[in-house]
């Protein structure tokens, strides 16, 4: 029954595996930068927006499934959920530009750490059973 509910889930699979793993090569690549005392660069910039490309396509490929009539096991947290995890990167991006040191890149790294779990979630939230 767990299989079934899995394979039926539009936010699990290969784009949401994806996803997490950029997350964290990103923090690893801005904590790296945070250590070195070094504020965010140019690759943690385009790797945010890559992300949020890549987040915005799990969004796109869950709205999709809903207006085919797949319905979350739990929706107003999976909704709570998606709307966060899309707004994660541009925070992300709008918070480093305005800490241009090394704890800029310390917020990035913090937030692609943050990522993968609310992934996680969403993945979760779909597959419970309601009620």
């Amino acid at each position: 029954m767990t299989s079934a509910a899995t394979a039926g889930s539009p936010v699990d699979g290969l784009l949401a595996t994806a996803t997490i793993v950029l997350s964290l090569v990103l923090a690893v690549w801005a904590l790296v930068a945070a250590v070195r005392h070094r504020p965010p660069d140019r690759v943690q910039f385009v790797g945010l927006a890559v992300l949020e490309v890549a987040l915005l396509a799990l969004a796109v490929v869950a709205l999709v499934a809903l207006g085919g009539g797949e319905r979350p096991g739990e929706p107003g947290a999976f909704f709570g959920y998606l709307v966060t995890v899309v707004c994660l990167p541009p925070l992300a991006w709008v918070l480093a530009r305005m800490e241009p040191t090394r704890w800029g890149s310390a917020i990035v790294c913090a937030i692609c750490l943050v990522t993968p779990v609310v992934v996680v979630r969403l993945g979760q939230t779909w597959e419970v059973l309601g009620g």
